[in-house]
């Protein structure tokens, strides 16, 4: 696409996995480049960049440099009130984001973009999973695996299914997925929108601005927030909902794909007898199904790759049955819906792991399946007086800050049958890295019982 060419100078800012992908992209495609990072670059990220001569600064160097680009792509990570951003702003150079910057030199290939609060990784993967079933060259990009700039500029592929997050939407101008996937709108990072629900919304429905008519966008008819934003906004594209009020994988099926060809469609699968449990893996399912039904894959391999496909590591991940008792680690869970979520399909009687660095939690919103579902919460956190207050009346809550004595007490509490369920609501950088380490030193414990 020409229009970008206009740009000659291109300042980077954030020296992060997209921000080194955009420059590399950048690089290649004859702009001129300057990476500036805030706090200290990574030597490995270093490295890729004086393999191609981007120069970069960073710990606060450099500052003086940012007024004098055409363009900056910023780094999801950088709000709004950023001090470079609101000079940049002032100054009104154009800011884009670097999905948006990947996009202009996407060439003829096709391009399926999943959002949406919870679900994104499983839904984007499982999409991947089933383009590679059926052989087609597709990449998994965006906000897991590379990012979308840095698979353009290293190894281009015909097909790209890119997970976008709303801070990714947040400066686009010109993206225009082929396929758009919404697949829900729940209360999560609303300190980047002014604290707006109503905003967050609109980040999130940015995914279908720049579609026209021969594009389609799929979209979970059972969310509220989406339905009522859908009269607002008048979208180009063909609408496909996805509901499952019927409760039936086959139903849902049935009943969101007539307008397609459904010869053979895999609808009479029992949606229990799939690797994905969960309601909420259900609505994913539908989703991935109707994304590579829409791109021309044919049904027996959508079906294969359904019944093929693994869990991703720290989304209701089993790690072990001990003693009767079966461990999974749901690490990624880091906010209240995806905990509502985890519990909603659970079986068999919880003991349920909580805490963290809590968002402003309303644990009020899954109170009643606690009742129901849960024989125990253990918490897992520095400051646990929330959950501990909240629930402490309801059933037996136990205070802990460190995960092997966590561990310790669910292994002693535990009897046949139970389910540990690692399902935080919050976020891990109290005790933990990320919700990465913190998975994985749930599953070093587990496995050392």
């Amino acid at each position: 696409m020409n229009h970008i060419s206009f740009y000659k100078t291109i300042l980077v800012l954030g020296a992060a996995e997209s921000g080194i992908g955009a420059a590399l992209l950048a690089k290649q495609k004859g702009h001129e480049v300057f990476v500036l990072d805030e706090k200290e670059i990574r030597i490995d990220r270093k490295k890729e960049l004086d393999e191609v001569q981007i120069p970069f600064a960073e710990q606060g160097n450099g500052v003086e440099e940012i007024l004098n680009y055409n363009l900056v792509i910023k780094s999801p990570g950088i709000a709004e009130n950023n001090v470079l951003i609101q000079k940049i702003r002032q100054a009104n150079i154009p800011v884009m984001s670097e999905i948006d910057f990947a996009y202009c030199y996407k060439q003829d290939a096709k391009i399926i973009a999943i959002t949406g609060t919870n679900g994104k990784t499983t839904t984007t993967t499982l999409i991947h999973h089933i383009f590679l079933t059926a052989q087609f060259n597709a990449a998994l990009v965006g906000n897991v695996g590379y990012s979308f700039a840095k698979q353009i500029a290293l190894a281009p592929k015909p097909y790209y299914i890119v997970e976008v997050s709303s801070f990714q939407l947040d400066d686009i101008h010109f993206f225009q997925p082929d396929v758009a996937v919404l697949l829900n709108i729940t209360e999560d990072h609303l300190e980047r929108y002014a604290y707006s629900f109503e905003n967050y919304a609109v980040a999130k429905f940015a995914i279908a601005k720049y579609q026209s008519q021969d594009n389609f966008f799929i979209y979970n008819e059972d969310d509220e927030m989406i339905t009522k934003h859908l009269q607002q906004f008048k979208l180009s594209a063909q609408l496909i909902p996805f509901t499952m009020h019927d409760q039936s994988f086959k139903k849902a099926l049935s009943k969101t794909l007539p307008a397609l060809d459904t010869t053979g469609i895999p609808t009479d699968m029992d949606l229990y007898s799939l690797p994905l449990r969960g309601k909420h893996n259900a609505y994913n399912m539908l989703a991935a199904t109707l994304s590579a039904k829409v791109m021309g894959v044919r049904s027996h391999t959508i079906r294969q790759a359904l019944q093929s496909f693994k869990n991703l590591p720290h989304r209701m991940e089993s790690v072990a049955l001990i003693r009767g008792v079966e461990y999974i680690n749901d690490s990624k869970a880091t906010n209240i819906n995806s905990t509502w979520y985890a519990l909603e399909s659970m079986t068999k009687p919880t003991i349920l792991i909580l805490g963290g660095i809590d968002k402003g939690n309303d644990y009020a919103f899954i109170k009643s399946l606690v009742q129901e579902k849960v024989k125990a919460i253990i918490c897992l956190g520095k400051d646990n007086a929330k959950i501990v207050d909240f629930f402490s009346d309801t059933l037996p809550v136990y205070d802990i800050d460190n995960i092997q004595s966590v561990l310790t007490k669910a292994y002693q509490i535990s009897q046949q049958g139970d389910v540990v369920l690692l399902s935080p609501a919050c976020a891990s950088f109290d005790l933990f890295q990320n919700f990465e380490d913190r998975g994985n030193q749930f599953k070093n414990a587990v496995n050392e019982l």
